[in-house]
């Protein structure tokens, strides 16, 4: 049984599902959506992130690198806090690392004195990951938290999930899934339903071309899933709807989402505000992204949403 990459395990969180949660990021998705939150969790391979804000500007990682794909640029940007500061630090982001060449070996963050190099993506047994998320034991009893399950995706790993999963239910541990909805059924319901407290369900655009001009497959998959899953009853589903601006905020989207969600007798829905800080993890991963909004949701733009709601708990 092949070990996933896990890219983070977020301790202490709170709005991954009930009471303090440990969150389990793993690396790769079968999605590209173009304003990812997680971009560092869409390759399924190790990266390296350049975080120029970090670096040091030592040039170590440049010497370190085997394969010549490092240039660290000049930093006139570093004493400045404006705009432009911000602009050239993106840029400077972009170009210090050739993903070409690149082999993710991870010498460079080796050599790093700071945090300006850093290997995404670690491998974990099931029995390393099980002793990691259960030294938070004491924080799901006090709480009625648990463990969430997160990425990326995690369902491309059933059998691997299987494992873990099982332990934790022998340990009485409550587990949330955060899917994107895009799995194969039979190997998810064989190998990772049968332990599951909750599922958090996404639903983006409801016109499968819209969906994959935007995310790169359209969406029968995932609704057949999500039908699939409210049909049988084993487990609480909260559908969940990112507010992305210019993408799945129109009226069209959201009142096609809504017609749906009511069609299947859905009660409660949640609504993801916009956040813009995945921009600047894209831009330390050296991707070019056809997406770019750096403005917080308002209050008044997340109720206009909503309001397409009326009659289900929007959370």
């Amino acid at each position: 049984m092949p070990f996933p990459l896990i890219v983070d395990i977020k301790r202490n969180a709170l709005d991954d599902g009930p009471g303090i949660r440990t969150v389990i990021f793993f690396k790769g998705c079968p999605l590209s959506c173009v304003w990812c939150q997680n971009p560092e969790a869409i390759s399924p391979f190790r990266e390296i992130m350049y975080s120029p804000g970090d670096c040091l500007g030592c040039r170590e990682c440049e010497k370190a690198c085997p394969q010549s794909a490092i240039k660290i640029p000049p930093y006139p940007y570093r004493e400045r806090n404006d705009l432009l500061a911000d602009a050239e630090g993106a840029i400077a982001s972009s170009h210090a690392i050739d993903r070409e060449r690149c082999q993710a070996c991870a010498r460079c963050a080796e050599r790093c004195p700071g945090l300006g190099l850093r290997p995404l993506g670690r491998y974990y047994s099931v029995d390393e990951l099980v002793a990691e998320v259960m030294r938070d034991e004491p924080f799901y009893q006090n709480s009625g938290g648990g463990v969430t399950l997160s990425g990326g995706e995690a369902t491309l790993h059933p059998r691997y999930l299987g494992a873990f999963l099982s332990r934790l239910k022998d340990r009485g541990i409550h587990v949330n899934l955060e899917t994107s909805g895009y799995y194969h059924r039979p190997s998810f319901e064989q190998h990772i339903l049968p332990y599951l407290d909750l599922i958090f369900f996404d639903l983006k655009l409801i016109d499968p071309d819209e969906h994959k001009k935007y995310t790169g497959r359209d969406n029968r998959i995932i609704l057949d899933n999500f039908q699939a899953l409210l049909a049988s009853g084993r487990v609480p589903v909260l559908p969940r709807i990112p507010l992305i601006p210019g993408i799945t905020t129109n009226e069209k989207n959201l009142t096609g989402l809504a017609t749906f969600l009511r069609r299947l007798g859905v009660v409660k829905v949640a609504l993801l505000p916009y956040n813009p800080l995945w921009v600047t993890k894209a831009d330390n991963l050296g991707r070019q992204t056809p997406y770019r909004h750096h403005s917080w949701m308002t209050e008044e733009e997340r109720a206009k949403c909503a309001s397409f709601f009326a009659g289900m708990e929007v959370v």
